[in-house]
């Protein structure tokens, strides 16, 4: 292949694909961790809007404690998933 500049295309091309692979891997990694986040602060703040509807006595602990099971199974337990 003809050089361009002095460097060669093959070069170049191998250049751009691990610098578009990085990228591409670097923000997966960002969107997964703010979808993460983002997760996490609705559950909390389901969690408190629970917990105030408890305290003014519209809804029993109970109640609460189902609703938040059928939001999320895991969480009830703590987070912890059952092995197989």
């Amino acid at each position: 292949m003809a050089e361009f500049f002095g460097v060669d295309p093959g070069d170049v091309i191998a250049v751009v694909a691990v610098i578009g692979g990085l990228s591409i891997a670097a923000l997966g990694i960002i969107f997964g961790t703010v979808s993460r986040v983002l997760i996490a602060r609705s559950r909390e703040a389901s969690r408190r809007d629970l917990a105030a509807y408890v305290a003014e006595g519209s809804m029993t602990p109970d109640d609460a404690e189902k609703i938040m099971a059928a939001v999320n199974p895991h969480d009830v337990q703590g987070c912890k998933r059952k092995r197989r």
